[in-house]
Parts: C-alpha cells; sequence; structure tokens
C-alpha cells in the first residue's frame, strides 16, 4: 500500500477490547469510503485485544495507534482529535454500528462548505436498528425537539457519528466532561458561533459483538447540560433580536 497519497480523512475510533469487532469495521471501513483516509485507534491500555487484531490489517489500511491520554472514551476521543493531521475528522465507532457507505457524501457536503456533517438517524432516509428503547427514546426526542424549537440544523444532535473541518475543533473549548455528549456540545457551539452544520441520512445497527459501555445514568444530566444551553441561546438571541 502507498502510504505516500495526501490522506483528507481521519477516522478517530476510541476502542476498548473490540478485538472481535475490529476486523470487520476495518473491512466495512474499506469498502465504503473512497475519499483517501487513515483510522485511529485510541485504546486505553496496551493489552488491549483491539491492537492484536487491527495490526493484521495494516497490510489493507492506513491505521494509526495512539495511546490515550488518559482513560475513557470523552478524553480519547479529544486525544485523536489531537493526534490527526488531516483536514476532516470523523469520529466513529469499533462495533460496526455506523454507515460508512454515506461518509463519502458527508465530505462532499464538507466540499461544498460545510464545518460538520452530521449522521442522522432521524431524518428522512436514515434508521436505527437495534439498541435499547429507552436510550433510542430519549436520544430521537431530544433531537427532534431542539430541530425545532431552536431551529439546530440537525434531527439527530446525540449521535456520535459526526464529521468535522479540523478548524472548528481548532477553535472551539471542549467542556464536556462524561462521554459521548462531547458531539453535542460541539455541533450547538458551532452553530452558536456561525459555523455551517448540515446532516446526512444515515443508518445506524446495534453493535455486532460484545456491550456497549454507553452509561445512560451517568451520562444523562451531560446531554441535558447542552440540552438547556441550545435553548437558553436560542433564547438570548431571539431577545437581542428584539
Amino acid at each position: 500500500m502507498n502510504y505516500n497519497i495526501t490522506k483528507q480523512l481521519a477516522l478517530i475510533i476510541p476502542v476498548f477490547n473490540e478485538g472481535k469487532n475490529i476486523g470487520y469495521t476495518i473491512e466495512a471501513i474499506q469498502q465504503n469510503i473512497k475519499t483517501p483516509n487513515r483510522i485511529y485507534l485510541v485504546y486505553d491500555f496496551d493489552d488491549d485485544n483491539t491492537i492484536p487484531e487491527a495490526k493484521k490489517y495494516q497490510d489493507k489500511a492506513e491505521i494509526i495507534f495512539v495511546k490515550n491520554e488518559s482513560r475513557g472514551v470523552l478524553t480519547a476521543i479529544k486525544t485523536g482529535f489531537k493526534a490527526t493531521t488531516e483536514e476532516l475528522l470523523l469520529v466513529t465507532m469499533a462495533d460496526l454500528s455506523d454507515d460508512y457507505s454515506v461518509v463519502d457524501k458527508m465530505c462532499d457536503l464538507m466540499a461544498n462548505g460545510f464545518d460538520i456533517v452530521c449522521g442522522s438517524r432521524y431524518m428522512k432516509g436514515g434508521k436505527q436498528i437495534g439498541g435499547p428503547w429507552i436510550k433510542r427514546t430519549l436520544s430521537k426526542l431530544a433531537g427532534l425537539s431542539l430541530k425545532y424549537l431552536v431551529s439546530l440544523p440537525t434531527h439527530d444532535v446525540t449521535n456520535s457519528f459526526k464529521l468535522y473541518k479540523r478548524k472548528v475543533i481548532n477553535s472551539l473549548a471542549i467542556e464536556s466532561t462524561g462521554g459521548f455528549e462531547i458531539g453535542m456540545e460541539l455541533v450547538i457551539k458551532a452553530c452558536y458561533g456561525g459555523y455551517k452544520v448540515t446532516e446526512y441520512p444515515c443508518v445506524w445497527r446495534d453493535r455486532l459483538e460484545g456491550t456497549s459501555r454507553f452509561r445512560l445514568v451517568k451520562w444523562l444530566p451531560k446531554y441535558l447540560k447542552w440540552y438547556f444551553y441550545a435553548i437558553k441561546n436560542s433564547l438570548l438571541n431571539s431577545i437581542k433580536s428584539i
């Protein structure tokens, strides 16, 4: 494989013992994404079983192994952002739940001037298959209510499957302290910061193997913080325009 080709796209994948899934994920990336890319696997500990399995695919894909600066998915995503050199940054999971068939279309939207493209399960053409009912319901309610209450330009603000331009990540101070709510924070701050945000329909499927590390009870207050942040800023902007 020619690793001298300029890469436009970084796929940031936090991993935690995803040895059973990572091979399928890398193969799906290679089969579906034509945009020149690198895969950044961010791991917490040296004995993570993802690493030896991923190394088997280094002749098929350019894979960079990055040790997390701390522990947990939040710092893994932030560590991944810092490790990358590409202009386009996609946060995705190692469990084959995300829809790689739409990534090139998301990159095309970036080329047309957008700064963030949200993979959207809840817009026309999107779909969610499986997953816990309560998590799915709360996620959909949050996304649709913010879409219609404050005109957020996505139906699915809670989905982690998002494509960012590097300039957005470099310009926003990340305040999240939990986990996957970082994606919600970045989209909301980008919208109120004047960046162009859009969405593209995607299909989400429940993980292929293993147990999700999503912690609903622990992280729900973190999501609510950014939910009310969006409403507060919308109200303030409405008052200023009077």
